[in-house]
């Protein structure tokens, strides 16, 4: 199933050292081929999705859409991103759009046509809400997800879709899903009832924030409390959806910078031995850093460019890099954990132990901050993966 996908995150505009804000010097090219030598590392470290980032006209970061059915010229034309499908698929690699439906840039032609316009999302005025009560609305959202679906994606990330009314969401998946049934559809979901959302919305899985949050924070205070806490509440969202779980997304401080590298491990080992659908966000397998700041520039640092090849990757990365390959083969050789349940056994402010398992197999999860971070994997007696700092 298309839930059991393992996502390599990318922010095309970023990854591909597009200009971001001033487009003036360099406006145009063929960016989205510069992804290409990256398609067989997604592949080497266990990833078979890719999950883009904006890739349609925009005025600038890709969220302030002017076209939803043209390439953006930073990153090229639409025989590039043909040329990626394909390239994708000849790899067994799904690949997700990212559509941004609830608002467009002030200048998008909707908004003289009416269908936006009333309200600043979030009080940027350069970004105009779309009337999601305006069946031309909805018709357009409906024709747009079609359009990419028939040329060979798998799914749809929809931005910041708690923001969007559920029957908004609920009536236009209804029509996508009825020429394609199987196509996967995540929500940006921050707050609020995450699979109340979801169920209402007729999504398939939503970004799990808390878990995030959860899972960093307790790395970074010793509180396996909290953690503790969240698991709980995931626990109850399994029942319903298959959420997307990730430590590292283009929105939130690089996970290596938040907790140190070597916790980093540990987060990792979480993301991949925990029930629900892992991304991980281009360059944290690596320990890329970098945290956000105010301003025009606060997402630069977590957007960063990727080298030409990864060949040009610093050594530096490299150890981070092989306890990703590890933990993700460990996840393909037991597929059941994206469905499985679980129960935290014992905790301490600085160790848990987390048992996940379903009705014939389970693994036990051992995580310790002190005396150093490390993080231990184990079933039936047989140690399925260890790490600890030196």
């Amino acid at each position: 199933m298309i839930q059991d996908t393992i996502w390599w995150h990318v922010y095309p505009l970023g990854a591909t050292g597009a200009p971001v804000r001033d487009r003036a010097g360099d406006d145009s090219g063929h960016r989205l081929r510069h992804l290409g030598p990256w398609l067989d590392y997604l592949v080497e470290l266990g990833c078979d999705g890719l999950l883009l980032g904006p890739i349609f006209e925009s005025v600038g970061h890709g969220y302030d859409t002017l076209d939803h059915y043209r390439i953006d010229s930073r990153l090229g034309t639409d025989e590039d991103v043909e040329w990626l499908i394909a390239e994708c698929d000849s790899r067994g690699i799904k690949v997700m759009l990212d559509g941004v439906f609830n608002h467009v840039a002030r200048t998008h032609p909707a908004v003289g046509q009416g269908l936006a316009g009333s309200t600043n999302w979030e009080g940027h005025e350069e970004l105009a809400t779309l009337h999601h009560d305006d069946e031309r609305v909805r018709e357009l959202v409906t024709d747009i997800m079609l359009h990419w679906l028939r040329r060979g994606i798998s799914g749809w990330r929809l931005d910041v879709a708690y923001a969007v009314p559920s029957d908004f969401w609920a009536d236009v998946l209804t029509r996508v899903r009825g020429e394609f049934p199987d196509a996967l559809i995540l929500g940006e979901v921050i707050h609020g009832d995450y699979a109340g959302i979801a169920t209402a919305g007729k999504m398939d899985s939503v970004t799990q924030y808390e878990l995030w949050k959860a899972i960093w924070s307790s790395l970074v205070d010793a509180n396996f409390f909290e953690l503790d806490h969240a698991l709980g509440r995931h626990r109850a969202m399994l029942a319903e959806i298959v959420p997307n779980t990730f430590i590292g997304n283009h929105d939130v401080d690089r996970i290596a910078s938040k907790v140190g590298q070597a916790k980093a491990v540990i987060a990792a080992a979480l993301l991949f031995t925990l029930p629900g659908m892992p991304s991980i966000y281009y360059g944290d397998e690596q320990g890329f850093e970098g945290l956000r700041t105010e301003g025009f520039e606060a997402d630069d640092a977590v957007r960063t460019a990727l080298p030409a090849s990864p060949d040009e990757l610093s050594p530096l990365g490299g150890w981070l890099y092989t306890q990703y390959q590890a933990l993700i083969g460990l996840r393909r050789r037991n597929p059941w954990l994206t469905r499985a349940d679980l129960e935290v056994r014992e905790k301490t402010n600085e160790t848990i132990t987390v048992r996940v398992f379903n009705s014939a197999q389970e693994l036990l999860i051992d995580a310790c901050l002190a005396p150093t971070p490390g993080v231990r994997v184990h079933a039936g007696g047989e140690t399925l993966y260890e790490w600890h700092a030196s």
